[in-house]
């Protein structure tokens, strides 16, 4: 087989079960595996293409605690924000921003992770949620990791998981398909990318349902595990590809 087309498939592979198990995840993971050999524009469509895909399962398959008047405020804000991050875009460094959001991740979830306790945060009601949203939409414009804050948010919230993966999952699902509507507006989608959506979509069906079948039977301290510990290893992942072209400056 190819190497190409291998990479392809066994990032599919690993970040469908990421996303179906945790409810997001799945662009820093195949971003993670897929940048090593497919150009980055490729790679970014791939990734928006396969998120949007493994969205679109999970909301069928997993339907568990939806509230429309809870999400409201968070795609609201997502909405206001992708423009902005859109505009920041170009006068951003990229390296020095995967950086800073990569130590973040790093520093912050393994506390978040190793307290038992933490304090959770009740005030601040709709608009802090509606900040969240807009600050997702802003990363997601500049980046694409629109789950971030929200993710962080959600846990600093206390939601049950139930509550919070129908949050993420539903606000990734709206922000994905406005990021995807976009490329193909603006002709970033090129008509050599199709047959590499119907490898993508075969490959990552089978592992996201695993994922998602599996999230059913954990409790909320596992998935608080197992989301923060994902955050932990994108921030990981962020370092790892962002401080050698970072040093190679100096």
């Amino acid at each position: 087989m190819d190497m190409q087309l291998a990479v392809i498939i066994g990032g599919a592979i690993v970040a469908g079960f990421v996303q179906g198990l945790s409810g997001f995840g799945f662009g820093m993971t195949a971003m993670a595996i897929w940048a090593w050999v497919l150009d980055p524009q490729l790679a970014a469509v791939l990734s928006v293409f396969g998120a949007l895909t493994g969205q679109v399962i999970a909301a069928v398959t997993v339907r568990r605690g939806f509230d429309m008047q809870r999400l409201l405020p968070f795609i609201i804000g997502g909405l206001v924000g992708i423009p902005i991050g859109v505009t920041l875009l170009p006068m951003l460094d990229p390296v020095i921003f995967k950086v800073f959001l990569g130590a973040f991740l790093v520093t912050w979830c393994p506390v978040m992770l190793l307290i038992g306790q933490i304090p959770h945060i009740h005030r601040g009601g709709r608009v802090a949620d509606g900040v969240s949203g807009t600050l997702g939409g802003i990363m997601g414009g500049i980046g694409g990791f629109t789950g971030v804050i929200p993710t962080l948010w959600c846990t600093l919230r206390g939601y049950d998981r139930d509550t919070q993966r129908s949050i993420i999952q539903n606000f990734n699902l709206s922000m994905l398909a406005v990021t995807m509507v976009t490329y193909l507006a603006s002709g970033i989608v090129t008509h050599d990318m199709w047959p590499m959506f119907a490898i993508v979509a075969p490959a990552m069906l089978i592992p996201s349902l695993l994922g998602s079948r599996l999230y059913i039977g954990i409790s909320d301290v596992a998935f608080k595990r197992v989301v923060l510990g994902l955050l932990t290893a994108s921030g990981v992942a962020l370092l790892a590809s962002a401080l050698p072209q970072l040093l190679a400056r100096v």
